[in-house]
């Protein structure tokens, strides 16, 4: 009799605990705020029903946006260059970063200019004798062009005191073979041309670059395109055709992004370089960003600023490595034999790859077209659900 006496007032002690408990809870509760009294009357409806997804698919406008903008900061990321940490900030350091600029502009910068200009006389004083003097000895003159335009991207590498270390072979001329590369910049063609005359594929230039890609680096076999023009493309992978079969070829260059990066990423290879049925040779190439940034971002800078821009630095600190030449496996589709060649060359050259195509940056589709792929999806799920 005594025990349920005491079972039952313990239970009636809690009942009273749990009574405060909730009355105090309710009085935090109205302290809380309630964000319904901050949001338009009639903007909250009740269900009338089952939640099905097509109402959960009237808010993906809004869900694609921002899923867009995080795609885009990944995207953009590849195409930026990253500033580096300042470190004159206090009274002790300025001084020397003041005086380190006189001596890049007022000393080293003049200096850099007439190597450059003595290095053009020089060239143009050969080349346009073997041009067109050699008309009928074409071996002799492909031989002695080639050495030229080995020549003058030299001088240009020296006008920025390049300091390039070159790992592995030195690339030689064989038929059925072509080299692929990490592209940073247009000075990546020139610090691979001073060792080796390349035949590149290269986007058509406007200006003086694109003069002397028609006279000069004609000469030694390139092949230029346009992206605007559809056409260009048939004719790009005929004469791909046609160099890699002819013996006495320079050796042809390809940077298959198709655009330039930052030296941080690699973003998805063009599988036009990996279908030719040839032995491909990865090239990785990596700089130094202790005295200036290498990367070329077209948008923003002209060639010619760029330029001076290299030229204004202290030195360009360069990586270059000749990988081991690679063919395609049994079964390997092309775009298998990109991908395994760009994760050759990222892991080489200390670079993370990332699901882009590099074209993006010049097109990206239209929002209808966007928004047709959205509708699609949608539907497909709806479908889909309906059928389970």
């Amino acid at each position: 009799m005594r025990k349920l006496f005491t079972w039952g007032r313990r239970s009636a002690i809690e009942r009273g605990e749990m009574s405060k408990l909730k009355s105090s809870s309710s009085e935090l509760d109205l302290d809380r705020p309630n964000i319904e009294d901050y949001l338009p009357s009639g903007s909250i409806q009740e269900p009338h029903g089952k939640l099905c997804l097509r109402d959960l698919l009237d808010i993906s406008p809004t869900l694609t946006e921002a899923a867009g903008a995080i795609v885009d900061d990944s995207f953009t990321r590849c195409f930026k260059s990253i500033p580096p940490e300042p470190w004159n900030w206090n009274i002790y350091l300025f001084p020397l970063w003041c005086m380190g600029v006189l001596v890049r502009y007022l000393v080293l910068f003049p200096l850099r200019v007439i190597v450059l200009t003595v290095g053009w006389i020089i060239f143009l004083s050969c080349y346009i004798p073997v041009h067109f003097l050699l008309k009928g000895h074409d071996k002799l003159r492909k031989k002695l062009e080639r050495c030229l335009v080995e020549l003058i991207c030299s001088f240009f590498v020296a006008s920025w005191t390049g300091v390039v270390k070159y790992h592995g072979p030195r690339p030689s001329i064989r038929p059925k073979q072509v080299f692929v590369a990490n592209h940073t910049s247009m000075i990546d063609f020139i610090i691979l041309e001073q060792m080796t005359a390349f035949a590149v594929i290269m986007q058509k230039h406007p200006g003086w670059v694109g003069l002397l890609q028609s006279t000069i680096l004609e000469s030694v076999g390139s092949i230029w395109f346009n992206r605007s023009e559809a056409k260009d493309r048939e004719i790009v992978a005929r004469r791909l055709r046609e160099h890699i079969e002819g013996a006495d070829n320079n050796p042809l260059l390809i940077f298959p992004e198709g655009t330039c990066v930052n030296n941080h990423y690699t973003v998805m290879f063009k599988k036009g370089a990996f279908e030719l049925g040839c032995t491909v040779c990865p090239v990785a190439i990596k700089y130094n960003k202790v005295f200036v940034d290498a990367f070329w971002n077209s948008r923003k800078q002209s060639f010619t600023m760029h330029l001076l821009q290299l030229m204004t630095s202290w030195a360009v600190v360069c990586d270059v490595w000749y990988l081991e030449p690679q063919n395609l496996k049994p079964g390997e589709t092309p775009i298998e034999f990109a991908e395994r060649v760009r994760d050759i060359i990222s892991v080489r050259a200390g670079l993370k790859k990332v699901p882009w195509d590099g074209y993006l940056k010049y097109s990206r589709p239209s929002p209808k077209h966007r928004e047709r792929k959205q509708q699609g999806f949608a539907e497909s799920v709806l479908r889909r659900l309906e059928e389970i």
